[in-house]
């Protein structure tokens, strides 16, 4: 079974916002909150370079190992869901994530914030999941039932997001950077998956 993983190329980036754009209209996101964002690094200086960053559905997720009621989950494709029938918007997700994936869907009084809200790879809610409009309201898009990829991944107009089987989208990096002579890196690609794309 495929290792389903997200890559972004920096260099490629050009920071449109497509990527956004698309996951909050697939997704009926609420207004406040964003399941993807793009990260513009040393802004404005030599070097700029611009990210786009959600949930990189880790190998060892950290925001499952700290979850007191276990409401976080890792499919067969390696995706990582949670259930938020389970959750009880502790908030301790969000401060274990190194991507700020986790977020809650409220800006009110700690305590009211409501349940926690993540990137789902568009792959809907919990694996027994029926694919009503009470899941799609809850967890948005299933269209990786569907046989497709994450929308963000296919709006991207550089292809610098790419979505998929984890060695097809590396060797597809790899095929870049020996292109283009250099890599400015794989931003969180070692964070997420403790491995490196050989170059």
């Amino acid at each position: 079974m495929a290792r389903m993983k997200f890559l972004c190329d920096a260099d490629r980036c050009i920071e449109c916002n497509a990527c956004v754009t698309a996951c909050k209209n697939a997704n009926e996101v609420p207004w406040g909150i964003n399941r993807r964002r793009v990260v513009t690094i040393n802004d404005g200086k030599p070097g700029e370079r611009s990210v786009s960053m959600a949930c990189m559905h880790c190998n060892d997720a950290p925001c499952a190992a700290v979850c007191p009621v276990d409401c976080f989950y890792t499919t067969a494709d390696a995706v990582v869901l949670h259930n938020k029938d389970l959750c009880i918007g502790c908030g301790y997700c969000f401060y274990a994530c190194p991507f700020g994936a986790p977020q809650y869907p409220k800006t009110t009084n700690f305590g009211s914030l409501g349940k926690m809200d993540k990137c789902t790879y568009c792959s809907g809610g919990p694996e027994e999941a029926d694919g009503s409009a009470a899941e799609y309201a809850k967890y948005g898009a299933n269209r990786m039932a569907e046989g497709k990829l994450p929308l963000c991944a296919e709006m991207c107009s550089t292809k610098s997001l790419l979505a998929g089987d984890g060695e097809m989208i590396a060797s597809i990096y790899a095929e870049r950077v020996k292109t283009r002579g250099y890599s400015s890196g794989v931003w969180g690609w070692n964070t997420a998956y403790q491995e490196t794309i050989n170059v």
